[in-house]
C-alpha cells in the first residue's frame, strides 16, 4: 500500500467515523439511510483497498462498525 492509498484511507476512515457519530446521536429516530450508507462505506473500503489482504478476520468483524473502524486504524498505523 503506498502512501497515497494511505492518505485517502485515513480519508475514507474519518467519513466513515463521521457517519458513525451521526448515527449514534440519532438513535431516536429513522436511521435506515445512515446504516445502508455505513454498510455500503465498509464494502466499499474492502473491495477498494483490498483490506482483507492487510488484515485476516476483518471480513468476519465488518458488520461491528466499532471493530472496523479500530481494524483500519490499525492497517493504517501499519503501512504508514
Amino acid at each position: 500500500m503506498g502512501k497515497l492509498n494511505v492518505q485517502r484511507l485515513k480519508e475514507t476512515l474519518n467519513y466513515l467515523q463521521s457517519k458513525q457519530r451521526e448515527l449514534k446521536r440519532q438513535s431516536e429516530t429513522d436511521t435506515r439511510s445512515l446504516e445502508s450508507m455505513i454498510k455500503y462505506l465498509k464494502k466499499d473500503m474492502m473491495e477498494q483497498y483490498q483490506l482483507s489482504e492487510h488484515h485476516v478476520s476483518i471480513k468476519q468483524e465488518i458488520k461491528d462498525t466499532e471493530a472496523f473502524i479500530e481494524n483500519v486504524k490499525n492497517i493504517i498505523e501499519t503501512n504508514s
